[in-house]
């Protein structure tokens, strides 16, 4: 897989994690939810959910154990094939939870993507874990 397809969609996508990078870092559940389609699947490690309403609620519950999450990524695969896609982006991850232990996770998006009304969403994103540190 590489980096294919039209240019002005590629930076769309790319603007895509963009966003959810920076509503993670903010907290933001509403841009956050925003950046997913309405029928959307997240695999979270083994654990699916399905629909934009189920994904942001899980979000939400899992952002409020921590008292800080950074996350960062990298666009590893983008194949545009008309207004679908596929993906891979590698992130890294530090988690301080309230208690004030820290954490540190490395891993892995395989993305689909869907253009709904000129704009790109997340179809599906299912997540694993490459390495953790404590």
């Amino acid at each position: 897989m590489a980096i294919t397809g039209p240019i002005e969609d590629q930076l769309a996508i790319r603007a895509l994690h963009d966003n959810y990078a920076d509503a993670v870092f903010r907290r933001d559940a509403t841009d956050w939810g925003a950046l997913w389609a309405d029928d959307a699947v997240w695999d979270l490690a083994g654990h699916i959910v399905n629909g934009k309403e189920s994904i942001v609620g899980l979000w939400q519950g899992a952002m409020g154990t921590f008292a800080f999450v950074g996350f960062f990524y990298q666009t590893g695969a983008i194949v545009i094939e008309g207004d679908t896609a596929t993906g891979r982006v590698y992130t890294n991850e530090t988690l301080e939870d309230l208690e004030g232990n820290l954490r540190r996770s490395i891993g892995r998006y395989e993305d689909t993507y869907v253009k709904r009304g000129g704009t790109w969403l997340y179809q599906s994103r299912s997540f694993s874990v490459l390495k953790g540190y404590s």
